[in-house]
């Protein structure tokens, strides 16, 4: 595109990777429905809908070279919308226990504390660590795995296990996470007092 180097992050909104994450997130409270509802057919094929429009919106956004800072900001909302939506559905059913929900709704307020710390010190964001990634796969995996077995019982046997194994090894990845999360933001934020103090620290040892 002209105007910006290729590759590089726009301020654009209504690309058509953008519009897709949008979409996406219009169906976060039909999923919801379809949980608490208990008609977990209609939220796996709404979860497999969105989960082929998040493939779709970012493998046309690198092929268009329409990168956007709402886009980056989009995905990773929806991906945890629908985990919320699952978790609270799940729970709603007593299927899920409570605990599970507060564990990861925690991290992620956690998340936006660090966050607000963050903008205080003039910085936005830290960007997205690799395990955190793998975690928020793990949940948004091992979820539907555990609904598989509530909407073809003849699975449960097998998938519900499975599901469980990955959801909680999911919430343990979610919070470890959070965890470097908070090392980086306390790393980050030193770096200026560090950065001032340096000359009249080196003064103090060498006096």
């Amino acid at each position: 595109m002209a105007g910006r180097s290729a590759g590089a992050v726009g301020s654009q909104v209504w690309t058509i990777p953008n519009i897709l994450s949008m979409l996406r997130l219009l169906l976060v409270p039909v999923f919801l429905w379809a949980v608490v509802a208990g008609e977990y057919v209609t939220a796996l094929v709404v979860l497999v809908a969105a989960s082929l429009t998040d493939l779709l919106d970012g493998y046309l956004a690198r092929r268009l070279d329409q990168i956007t800072r709402l886009g980056q900001l989009l995905d990773p909302a929806a991906d945890r919308l629908y985990i919320f939506a699952a978790l609270v559905g799940l729970a709603a059913n007593a299927l899920v226990p409570w605990w599970i929900v507060i564990v990861i709704v925690a991290r992620d307020v956690f998340l936006l504390i660090l966050g607000v710390v963050l903008a205080n010190h003039g910085y936005g964001p830290l960007p997205v660590h690799q395990l955190g990634k793998v975690a928020t796969f793990a949940l948004f995996f091992g979820l539907p795995v555990i609904m598989l077995g509530l909407a073809f019982p003849a699975v449960e046997p097998v998938s519900a296990p499975v599901g469980w194994a990955i959801t909680i090894w999911g919430a343990f990845l979610y919070w470890w996470a959070g965890v470097i999360y908070a090392i980086e933001t306390a790393r980050v934020i030193r770096i200026p007092r560090v950065a001032d103090g340096s000359r009249s620290d080196t003064l103090e040892e060498g006096g």
